[in-house]
């Protein structure tokens, strides 16, 4: 298949390339690079299935010329402001970014499938004849952090959802777009809300993940610093099982006009998490949080949906997922 992937060279970016690349498909990568690195990519460089074209989804200029270019079976639709203490410092990029950006996608998704003249009649399309069209899926990578706090019983698709930060908000506005695409023109879009991810290749600085900024400061021998009680939960998925659930869901036909959650199940408190990284090897303090009212208390996935529809289960244990991403730090020291 031709496939687009937009924040192609961010941190589950350039997973899902991989994955796609191994699949056999012809894969280009669009990213702005304001997140994502050229580096995240080398490896794929000399494959003559997967091009990389710097690009931002605000831009309908190079949108036109990518769309025109190409006609996709799938976008996987990843580029976003991630940040959410930046999207409370700047909230209007990141409702620019992940709303706007997303809506953009949409309508480019739209004109492929039933062209520029295309017109409603009832709820069916009348197609110029004329026009080139091709269908088009499109999946859309949201967050778990558009949920409220979880219950023992972890959160599935319809839990209440409530956006603490301007990042969840945009997510949850981009998710109706999408949503709304496949109910009013039957567009094939799924929704995907994978939950906290963590792995090799994520930045290990102010904009990586808990994970990664624990391990490199551990391995540093830096003390690792937990903002407020440490007592908040995360379910925490490696980035491989990550990947192969998104790719997943675009392959399937059977997701369309749906959410779908991933994760693992598994909760652990910041502190316990702290514990498990330093191995003792370093001192463990909380120091003030930022922004707390940002902060969502207990998040824990219950992912049966996917489990049921796409026969997907996370094969990564945290422990090991930790191992294979220290790893891979130690390894990169000087890079990252």
């Amino acid at each position: 298949m031709k496939i687009l992937v937009t924040g192609g060279t961010g941190f589950i970016g350039r997973w899902v390339v991989k994955r796609l690349l191994e699949d056999g498909h012809n894969v280009l990568a669009l990213d702005n690079l304001s997140n994502g690195r050229l580096e995240n990519i080398e490896e794929f460089k000399s494959n003559d299935k997967f091009k990389f074209i710097k690009g931002d989804i605000k831009d309908k200029k190079t949108l036109d010329e990518i769309f025109n270019g190409d006609k996709f079976d799938i976008v996987y639709h990843l580029a976003a402001s991630i940040n959410v203490q930046d999207s409370i410092d700047d909230p209007a990029t990141t409702f620019y970014n992940d709303t706007v950006g997303t809506f953009n996608i949409l309508e480019k998704a739209k004109i492929q499938m039933f062209g520029k003249n295309a017109k409603m009649d009832g709820d069916e399309w009348v197609i110029d004849e004329n026009e080139d069209t091709y269908p088009c899926k499109v999946v859309f990578m949201s967050t778990c952090m558009v949920y409220d706090k979880a219950g023992e019983e972890g959160i599935n698709e319809i839990h209440p959802t409530k956006p603490v930060s301007p990042y969840g908000g945009a997510k949850i506005a981009a998710e109706n777009m999408v949503l709304s695409y496949y109910n009013a023109y039957k567009i094939p879009t799924v929704v995907i809300r994978p939950f906290n991810t963590y792995g090799p290749f994520q930045k290990t600085g102010g904009e990586g993940g808990v994970v990664a900024i624990f391990i490199k400061n551990a391995l540093n021998n830096k003390t690792l610093n937990i903002y407020g009680t440490g007592n908040q939960t995360r379910d925490l998925l490696y980035v491989k099982d990550c990947a192969r659930f998104v790719v997943m869901t675009g392959y399937s036909n059977k997701v369309y006009g749906e959410i779908v959650n991933a994760g693992t199940g598994r909760e652990v408190t910041i502190n316990e998490l702290a514990k498990i990284i330093s191995k003792g090897r370093v001192d463990i303090n909380h120091v003030k949080h930022i922004h707390p009212q940002s902060e969502i208390m207990k998040l824990k996935c219950n992912y049966e949906k996917a489990k049921e529809i796409l026969n997907w289960n996370p094969e990564y244990t945290l422990e090991e997922g930790i191992n294979e991403t220290e790893e891979w730090i130690k390894s990169n020291m000087l890079s990252i």
